[in-house]
């Protein structure tokens, strides 16, 4: 009797301890949804594309892309946030849904830190300082003297009013203590043209955005937002090399679920993530636009935001910067 007993209660414990297995056995049953808060075409989306198609071989289902902007992600990051955790919805996301429209807008729908499950992190491409070949300087230090000396006359350039370009140089100004004027754009393209064409005479731009133009001379760069020099501008100095403080200025992307995913899940969706950035398509897609692939644990990944977070709440609030 006893030994019934006992085996009947091992086998209850077995079931128990297997219903997390089966569970993550048995997901996905069907396609994903992957939302990109961006248009389709741009680099967001090209990034999901590939990262979608790497991983659709191993979870044995297809990762649809679903584009919905607006609202600078939020209208994207509010549906998610309001998904089923089922991990049927995830989605990209950037430095705006992690760690700027908290402070751009008054109330958000939904809460970055508490709101999402944190799946892990794709990877970041910093920001350099470039110029117009006529500018007059030739280097970082000239272009410090110049904006120096003439504050409020030298305007800069910006994809739109709290994107990544626009809050590096605003932290630029706070660092240095320089005044250049906002002149924002209807997305990245417009803009650099504009440099190009010594409309508007500088800007941060993106390495994803403009690193063609960077390596053709169509712009001159001056520095780079990165914690060590570039393989891809090698010449060029950072941002700390040149004596301004604190000034790693990067966009950066990630994986995330509606809060409460099964832990299975998420720990299934962040093995094939990190799996995916040694595939060829995304090893490529990543060196063509100068994306660093960020491998890493989901708690890794949500430190990463946090620690963003903090860092660019107090420049946004210094430049008095609001989104609505």
């Amino acid at each position: 009797m006893q030994r019934r007993h006992l085996l009947a209660t091992l086998a209850s414990g077995a079931a128990l301890a297997a219903t997390p297995f089966a569970r993550a056995q048995g997901w996905p049953e069907q396609p994903i949804k992957w939302i990109v808060p961006y248009p389709a075409g741009g680099g967001t989306d090209v990034i999901a594309r590939a990262l979608a198609e790497a991983m659709r071989g191993p979870l044995g289902q297809p990762l649809l892309i679903d584009n919905r902007p607006g609202a600078a992600t939020n209208i994207g990051a509010d549906l998610v946030a309001k998904s089923k955790p089922d991990g049927y919805t995830i989605m990209s996301a950037d430095n705006a849904v992690l760690a700027f429209n908290e402070y751009l807008f008054s109330k958000l729908p939904f809460s970055p830190d508490k709101d999402f499950s944190y799946i892990g992190a794709i990877g970041k491409f910093p920001l350099a300082l470039v110029v117009h070949p006529d500018f007059p300087a030739k280097d970082f230090k000239e272009f410090f003297a110049y904006v120096k000396a003439n504050p409020g006359k030298v305007n800069y350039a910006s994809p739109g009013n709290g994107s990544p370009h626009h809050l590096a140089m605003e932290m630029f100004k706070n660092r240095t203590s320089t005044f250049l004027t906002h002149i924002p754009y209807r997305g990245a393209a417009p803009a650099m043209q504009d440099v190009m064409g010594g409309q508007v005479p500088c800007m941060f731009l993106d390495l994803a955005s403009g690193l063609q133009i960077m390596q053709s001379g169509k712009v001159r760069v001056l520095a780079i937002g990165s914690g060590a020099r570039s393989k891809l501008l090698p010449s060029v100095p950072t941002l700390a090399e040149v004596g301004v403080r604190d000034s790693e200025v990067f966009a950066f992307q990630g994986l995330l679920g509606p809060a409460g995913l099964p832990a299975a899940t998420v720990q299934r969706l962040n093995t094939e993530l990190n799996r995916s950035f040694s595939t060829p398509a995304v090893i490529k897609r990543f060196a063509d636009i100068g994306m660093d692939a960020m491998p890493g644990t989901p708690e890794q990944f949500h430190q990463l935001a946090r620690a963003e977070s903090r860092r660019w709440g107090p420049v946004i609030k210094a430049a008095g910067i609001k989104l609505d």
